[in-house]
């Protein structure tokens, strides 16, 4: 029996077990605290069933391993170079080529696709983002699972959810919401509201922990003043719930030891970063931050505590509005920027004018069609790595379990480049993955982050824990006057029907992101006027896609749900960032439906 770990893009991060034989075999690991001994079908089925790109090629032509990276080295002889590299593993030796990038004077990206927009917005309260361990949500009384579809995307959280008092905050009648002992099916984008509003609520009948914020959040009379600025009446109106949905809500919070498990739903707008500011703040007013059984759980800095021998210093640009054009050869390591990135026709059109476009990764897609050059990789089965995790503090080490042909791994590739320039400096692989697992703490064989703490942010917050929480407020006049946060006054009255729908584009369960199975559905609520199986045109400013209806009553009627392993679904999405943390903004969209003949 040998062990290893899954690289894939996902909360769980779960142990595996191999069975030694002649058939290869895996299973759950059991013993693992963050899982149940089961695996999801990407790691069952779709990761083995998916053919793999299995020979290099140079402008479509199949040619020996060694011609194409001798085409590579050629390639990185330009003036100009990037590295753009995707999230389809997660183990920490993926980032060993920022190396050659910053010998080569290369660029890198900055910002994110995914959470950092919700990472930015924490950090401006906490200062960190620390890790919530699950053995903290186990002890909750009260869960709220806000813009996260926990059967989807966290699986293994739901035996440490059993049990409580279940709240759903999501615009989607998801599974999980359907189990909700209160499910608020709020407009998309005001997320940031609720949290606001409940806080508003707290102050009013006293429900808030004085004697936590005497001690840790001493401004909270500021916060108390700034959400009185918000009109009850016209916001709930605004977010779509009545007062005595909030009422309801309020049972929840009161006197209870609370958990928020948080989504990145909530924070792929512009306004991400406050959306999660606000949550935290409203977190904070009920004390819920260094106690047991109470916190919020949302994507953590997994790195955090770690000295990395990856973090180099490059010229960096963003993530999710990247000027590919710009550069002459550009290296796409394990992603699909030409489906994957927001407003996917301003993206091919940048790709289309790269020189050089190289990809490197395990499969097929949008990306590797448009390839000069094209190098297959191995997969996490097949070469040694560390996993760290974003949903718990647990770290595994990733041992190569299976022998293949196919591929090369990030440390072979990134040491032929450094070979072939006459590049010092990189060291054994082995000593590279020793040198992280010799930082973190061991509890019996488990590896655990060095900065893991039982009760996060008990002795304060900060990186040296000595500062106190920050709460969201008005920064300055340009808060309140650019398009934010409408203080919403008054209900608008007489106001014309609003023909476009809200484009919401959350993860399937049968893939990640754009890997494993593909969609071409559109769902629609069943009072939208159109027909299950029909042909529709979606248009946004950004651009169009024709799409198959599927009817969903769990969908608002005021939106769409288009998952993000859809084909097309970033032809309508913006290239623009979040305000804060450089995040992709995929639902920052409104969206309008014609009928196609």
């Amino acid at each position: 029996m040998i062990k290893t770990a899954c690289g894939l893009d996902c909360y769980d991060a779960c142990s595996i077990v191999v069975e030694e034989g002649e058939k290869f075999k895996i299973k759950g690991d059991s013993s693992h605290p963050a899982g149940n001994g089961a695996l999801c079908s990407h790691l069952n089925k779709h990761i083995f069933d998916m053919p793999r790109i299995e020979k290099p090629t140079i402008d479509g032509r199949e040619v020996e391993f060694q011609e194409a990276m001798d085409a590579v080295c050629e390639a990185f002889k330009a003036e100009s170079s990037l590295l753009w590299r995707g999230s389809g593993n997660f183990g920490v030796m993926q980032e060993v080529t920022n190396l050659f990038m910053e010998k080569l004077g290369g660029s890198l990206t900055r910002g994110s696709l995914c959470d950092g927009a919700g990472d930015a917005g924490i950090s401006l309260g906490r200062g960190v983002n620390r890790t919530l361990p699950l053995e903290q949500v186990a002890k909750a009384d009260t869960i709220v699972v806000w813009g996260r579809n926990l059967t989807v995307t966290n699986a293994h959280m739901m035996p440490f959810i059993e049990g409580k008092k279940l709240v759903v905050i999501d615009p989607v009648c998801t599974a999980i919401a359907k189990k909700a002992d209160l499910h608020l099916q709020i407009q998309p984008r005001t997320d940031y509201y609720v949290a606001i509003m409940l806080a508003r609520f707290i102050f009013m009948e006293d429900s808030e922990d004085v004697v936590w914020m005497e001690e840790f959040a001493s401004e909270y009379e500021d916060f108390y003043d700034y959400t009185r600025e918000h009109r009850i009446k016209a916001i709930l109106a605004y977010i779509g719930v009545t007062l005595g949905d909030m009422g309801e809500m309020l049972e929840y919070l009161r006197d209870q030891k609370v958990v928020f498990l948080v989504g990145n739903g909530v924070q792929k707008y512009s306004i991400g970063s406050y959306t999660l500011h606000a949550i935290d703040s409203l977190a904070a007013t009920l004390g819920l931050f260094g106690k047991e059984g109470c916190g919020v759980h949302y994507l953590s800095n997994s790195k955090l505590g770690f000295d990395n021998p990856f973090a180099v210093k490059c010229d960096t640009v963003p993530k999710a509005a990247t000027p590919f054009s710009e550069f002459e050869t550009v290296l796409v390591q394990g992603g699909n920027p030409a489906a994957s990135m927001p407003d996917s026709n301003r993206v091919e059109k940048e790709l289309e004018g790269v020189k050089n476009l190289i990809y490197f990764g395990l499969y097929e897609n949008e990306t590797s069609k448009m390839a000069k050059i094209v190098i297959p990789a191995k997969n996490f089965f097949e070469k040694e790595d560390v996993r760290l995790s974003y949903g718990h503090q647990y770290i595994e080490k990733m041992n190569q379990v299976l022998d293949s042909d196919i591929g090369i791994s990030e440390y072979d590739f990134t040491k032929i480049l450094f070979d072939t320039f006459g590049f010092d400096g990189l060291k054994s692989e082995k000593e590279y993955i020793a040198f992280w697992l010799e930082q973190c703490e061991k509890e019996g064989e488990q590896y655990c982050s060095p900065v893991y703490q039982a009760f996060p942010y008990a002795k304060g917050f900060g990186a040296d824990e000595e500062d106190e929480f920050e709460f969201i407020e008005e920064y300055d006049d340009d808060f309140v006057n650019t398009k934010r946060f409408r203080k919403h006054r008054k209900e608008s009255k007489n106001k014309p029907k609003d023909e476009t729908y809200w484009l919401l584009s959350p993860k399937s369960g049968k893939s990640l992101n754009t890997q494993f199975i593909r969609s071409n559905k559109v769902q629609l609520h069943p009072q939208s006027g159109y027909s299950e199986g029909e042909k529709v045109k979606v248009v946004s400013p950004y651009g169009e896609h024709a799409f198959i209806v599927k009817l969903n009553e769990d969908v608002r009627v005021d939106c769409i749900v288009i998952t993000s392993n859809t084909i097309g679904v970033n032809m309508l999405t913006p290239a623009i960032l979040s305000e804060e943390g450089e995040n992709a903004c995929y639902q920052e969209v409104k969206v309008r439906l014609e009928k196609m003949i």
